[in-house]
């Protein structure tokens, strides 16, 4: 079947396309995108889709995500996070692999993907452990775990506080030619903080994490990165510190990548004052000077992806005093709205550019650029979303698509309505 999606202002950051446009996709594949897919000889037969002056981009993918299954499908299976995966105009996601039991093994990562084949919504990458049972004491087979499907490694949720187990990871994965991903913490300086250290824990009266807890971390798997020549990706970064030595690795030639999410540059550590456990997570809110510095980063280019670390949590877990409340909210519905109230809307960034951190640039981190994925090159999985930039969303329970509510955004009036997401050339929302 082909179809031509006419009427659209087509962005494509890989080929620095924007502008009025149109998409021609045959067999899943896009055959042609531009200015040229309405004259394409197969044009003439094809099924003509209105997009009713939408923007056309490629489909997101984001590089951070946990769907709880195996373990925790009350709080998310891979059927209800890739349905609101596809709600918030992601085509593909990465699941990081602190489930329970751990993804360290090659049956897990099969079960995943069986799952998330047997939902037919969107496209589903696993991430291995870095150690065994995630207890940061030996590597995980990681060959097997890649061989298997998985496309990066991480123990998120924890660090790896062991230097030479970040050592030996990164020298390995260097040869198999995927990323390592870090939870910055240094759990001793971080302790039992469960929000910021400065001004606002003080007057609370509440345990804070410093800055320093991250960027200690970083700093080391920075000076291991030079040295190993490794794959280094910075996760849910949040402090001034950690993107001032992102900038100058990158300056320097070394293999370091980020991602930062719309939580850490929406909201700073004064919510905490409501003493709401949606606003508790690890990294934890950060001051206004913070929250500057991202701005600045991901203006720079410091920052290649914008990431949700989607991370879901029942009633139970959030609805209890502040320090035993779980970390983490979700974001995969509300990524887009942030990103265009807050970087495009606010003169941050251009559209081309929040398109690219949503999509072109994360598949270029984890490699699923040779796939086809982030871009609408001809030959490409015709992976892309509709939207309208300025219709307004509510963010309310009934937008919400994930089986848990734990957003901090409750309420929020935001533009950037998703009006459809496909993947291989399916329509699966809207």
């Amino acid at each position: 079947m082909s179809f031509l999606v006419k009427n659209v202002r087509l962005i494509d950051p890989a080929q620095g396309f924007d502008g009025p446009g149109a998409l021609l996709v045959s067999e899943g594949q896009v055959v042609a995108a531009g200015v040229e897919a309405t004259n394409h000889p197969q044009a003439a037969g094809a099924e003509v889709v209105d997009g009713g002056g939408a923007v056309l981009a490629p489909g997101f993918v984001d590089l951070h995500v946990h769907f709880r299954e195996p373990g925790q499908t009350r709080k998310e299976s891979i059927e209800s996070g890739s349905r609101a995966a596809i709600a918030g105009g992601f085509t593909a996601v990465c699941a990081m692999a602190n489930t329970k039991p751990v993804n360290d093994s090659v049956a897990i990562t099969e079960m995943m993907l069986t799952r998330a084949a047997k939902a037919e919504l969107c496209r589903y990458f696993p991430i291995g452990t870095v150690s065994r049972e995630m207890k940061g004491e030996e590597l995980a087979d990681m060959g097997t775990l890649k061989a298997a499907g998985c496309v990066a490694f991480s123990d998120d949720g924890l660090p790896i506080s062991n230097a030479s187990l970040m050592r030996r990871a990164l020298e390995y994965t260097r040869w198999l030619d995927v990323p390592v991903v870090a939870h910055e913490e240094d759990k001793d300086l971080a302790g039992k903080g469960y929000m910021h250290e400065g001004a606002v824990s003080a007057s609370l009266g509440c345990l804070g994490i410093p800055a320093a807890a991250e960027e200690a971390m970083v700093a080391r798997d920075i000076i291991l990165a030079e040295h190993t020549g490794g794959h280094l990706h910075l996760a849910h970064l949040s402090t001034k510190g950690s993107m001032r030595m992102v900038r100058e690795a990158k300056a320097r030639g070394l293999n370091v990548t980020c991602e930062v999410t719309p939580h850490h540059f929406a909201l700073s550590d004064k919510e905490l004052m409501k003493f709401d456990s949606d606003y508790k997570m690890n990294p934890p809110l950060r001051t206004e000077a913070d929250i500057q510095a991202v701005l600045e980063a991901i203006a720079d280019g410091t920052v290649d992806a914008i990431a949700t670390d989607h991370a879901p949590h029942g009633w139970d877990d959030k609805e209890v005093e502040l320090p035993i409340a779980a970390f983490g909210v979700i974001g995969l519905e509300t990524a887009l709205p942030l990103t265009l109230e807050l970087l495009v809307n606010r003169g941050v960034i251009s559209l081309s550019k929040a398109i690219s951190l949503l999509a072109w640039e994360p598949a270029k981190v984890f490699h699923l650029d040779r796939q086809g994925l982030g871009s609408l090159k001809p030959g490409a999985p015709a992976d892309f979303v509709l939207f309208d930039p300025t219709a307004k969303v509510q963010v309310d329970r009934a937008f919400i698509q994930s089986k848990s509510y734990n957003t901090p955004f409750k309420g929020w009036s935001l533009p950037g309505k998703v009006l459809s997401t496909w993947v291989a050339g399916k329509r699966v929302w809207g």
